[in-house]
């Protein structure tokens, strides 16, 4: 019997698993970094227990810590959630030696998934289609492109797509360099890239009777850098070729069969557009994109995992699958600058949406928010840079994803920058509501266009009528206000990379804008104009700026968009002024390498240093051509943002 439950996870992760638990009955227990520790899974647990550091190789990786850890608080199972160690068969041995229930597959079926080469091998034996495996030393250039894969983990690290020959040793040696970073082996190991395929999985469940479900299938080929950003169930490939179903459950039964396989389980595939599919990898855990299988089964895949680690029998088939669900991986990342991780305080999270009516079919329309983060948290830059994932679910593919576009252009997430405005680009998009989500969709269709400058413009006004609300004096004489005409009130905000002004005056007659904006009403929180004779409500949430190093933020959210606004200052601050040609960090994290020296001479676009930050590696290049003047790091330095890392100028 279980009673009490350490997660060996972190973030969302954590929480998943503890609502399912405490529905059971159960005690949890939480492991936590020092990082984590204010973060909302570790209030919410029973219990924690500190793992001391950050980085993941001190911390989540650490299994003797984290069985040490279930020992100390008096857990009888370790849940490995999905991540870090969940595909570890060290940490699952270590679990069950040390006399624990481990709520996975058997130790003997990890092993075998666990080498992405040996799976294949295993794989083409029980008549599973797979794609032949190349050895780096024999791709040709008639082979090209291949996709330098690393043999163990996941989540697209270690991955590198090569199209010149001369490119291949280069990449698969930061590809090995990166998967033995994040997951402790650099093996890597190459198979031909299909540019244009769709990723179709199948998720399955194994009871130790010999009872192995097909639960459904998901699509998850709307990808960057390897990595999902949308999931779906059912896939809309898989419902264009009806037969494609019926293969694609047996290649997952028999995947799951010829390793003795128990638990929850997913059998991930390449397909193409004729309904062909290539065996990738089998994922021995749960996976992030579970929840739309749950919405559209009805099941609760963690309160069957642990019903199958006690021995329970599964029935002999799964519920049918009735609707359709959509998730998006809210992501703390500017995709318009090559993905770029943010950092910083969550100064708010609220994502608004109750559950609908039944739709057609009587079919329910819900909306699902598993988050990691709250109001308050800090995006720190050790982990990875999911904030959330949100799900909805109803009777058809288009409503929901047009009602999920909705919900998330209605969000309020303030501090940190996200991907909130592609994902709901993404869900309106002609191509993505016509099925067509293959691997290569950004490349195909971009990744979104930059808040339009007139939207920047209006609610930056609306920020500066809302500050100069909050400025009046105690007689109520507005800011700004003068008995004869004068100047205008000027206010300049940056957005990104741009610096916008705008102005208004206060006359005796009120509050007056110029050109084709009218003032309704202002406070310090609410402000409502009329754009083009269209009433327009901008809602305004400052924060910071207390000190004058300290501009603070203004977020501006309204039915045109959100927009960040940063305040310029009057004057300059001499302390944040670089000189000409410097690199600074983008975000805090730790150099990897350095490549250049003092006195070498580069050209704009080559790189010079490699920063990791949130289980990423992110190359920093040379902004001109010059001479590297300062270098200002080493490898294995950490760094904050805005650090400065190098200088290149001129001469040196």
């Amino acid at each position: 019997m279980i009673s009490a439950v350490l997660v060996a996870n972190r973030g969302e992760i954590a929480r998943r698993v503890f609502r399912t638990a405490r529905a059971l009955g159960l005690s949890t227990v939480a492991v936590y970094s020092t990082a984590d520790a204010r973060m909302p899974y570790v209030d919410e647990a029973d219990a924690g227990v500190h793992l001391p550091g950050n980085a993941p190789a001190e911390t989540y990786l650490r299994a003797d810590l984290i069985v040490a850890a279930a020992l100390r608080a008096g857990a009888d199972a370790v849940h490995p959630g999905y991540g870090f160690l969940s595909e570890n068969a060290g940490f699952a041995r270590a679990v069950i030696d040390a006399g624990l229930t481990w709520i996975g597959p058997p130790v003997d079926a990890i092993s075998s998934m666990g080498s992405k080469i040996e799976a294949k091998k295993l794989m083409a034996a029980a008549g599973v289609p797979v794609l032949a495996e190349l050895t780096p030393a024999e791709v040709s250039a008639a082979d090209l492109p291949v996709l330098v894969k690393a043999s163990t983990g996941g989540g697209g690290r270690g991955m590198r797509v090569v199209s010149r020959l001369e490119d291949l040793a280069g990449e698969i040696e930061a590809a090995s360099a990166e998967a033995l970073s994040a997951f402790g082996d650099g093996t890597v190991f190459c198979e031909r890239y299909l540019a244009s395929g769709r990723h179709v999985e199948v998720q399955v469940m194994a009871d130790q009777h010999g009872t192995i479900w097909a639960v459904g299938e998901r699509e998850c080929s709307i990808q960057r850098r390897h990595q999902k950003v949308v999931e779906e169930a059912p896939s809309p490939l898989v419902e264009r070729i009806p037969s494609m179903r019926p293969a694609l459950f047996d290649a997952a039964r028999k995947a799951a069969a010829a390793i003795g396989y128990v638990g929850a389980g997913t059998v991930e595939f390449l397909a193409d557009e004729n309904g062909n599919f290539y065996f990738l990898e089998m994922n021995t855990r749960l996976q992030v994109e579970h929840p739309v299988t749950e919405e559209t089964t009805g099941l609760d895949l963690v309160e069957l995992q642990f019903a199958v680690a006690a021995g329970e029998h599964l029935p002999p088939a799964p519920p049918q699958a009735s609707g359709h669900a959509i998730e998006v991986r809210l992501y703390a990342e500017d995709p318009l600058n090559n993905w770029q991780p943010q950092t910083g305080v969550l100064q708010r999270f609220e994502v608004r949406g109750t559950s609908s009516p039944p739709g057609a079919g009587n079919v329910p329309q819900t909306l699902r928010v598993d988050a990691g983060v709250e109001s308050g948290s800090e995006v720190s830059p050790y982990y990875d840079p999911m904030l959330a994932k949100v799900i909805a679910h109803g009777s058809s593919r288009t409503a929901v994803a047009r009602r999920l576009a909705g919900v998330l252009e209605r969000a309020a997430i303030h501090g940190v920058g996200t991907n909130r405005d592609l994902l709901a680009w993404i869900l309106r998009h002609p191509a993505f509501l016509a099925g067509e989500t293959d691997t290569a969709f950004f490349e195909t269709y971009g990744v979104g266009a930059p808040v339009d400058a007139d939207v920047v413009r209006v609610s930056a006004l609306a920020a500066a009528l809302a500050d100069a609300a909050g400025r009046r004096t105690p007689v109520r004489v507005p800011s700004g206000w003068r008995n004869l005409p004068s100047q205008p009130q000027r206010k300049s905000y940056r957005c990104g990379d741009d610096v916008v002004e705008v102005e208004y005056r206060t006359t005796r007659d009120g509050l007056v804008v110029d050109g084709d904006v009218a003032l309704i009403s202002q406070d310090c929180e609410r402000v409502v104009l009329e754009v083009d004779g269209v009433r327009r409500v901008f809602e305004v949430a400052t924060y910071g700026g207390s000190t004058p190093a300290s501009a603070g933020l203004v977020c501006v959210d309204s039915a045109l968009g959100s927009v960040t606004l940063t305040p310029v200052g009057r004057f300059t601050d001499p302390a944040q002024q670089v000189a000409a040609g410097s690199l600074v960090a983008p975000m805090p994290g730790t150099v990897v390498r350095v490549g250049v020296q003092v006195g070498d001479v580069v050209t704009q676009g080559q790189p010079l240093v490699w920063l990791e930050a949130m289980k990423m590696e992110h190359l920093i290049a040379a902004p001109v051509d010059g001479v590297v003047g300062e270098l200002k790091v080493t490898a294995g330095q950490q760094v904050e943002v805005g650090a400065v890392l190098a200088v290149v100028g001129e001469d040196a």
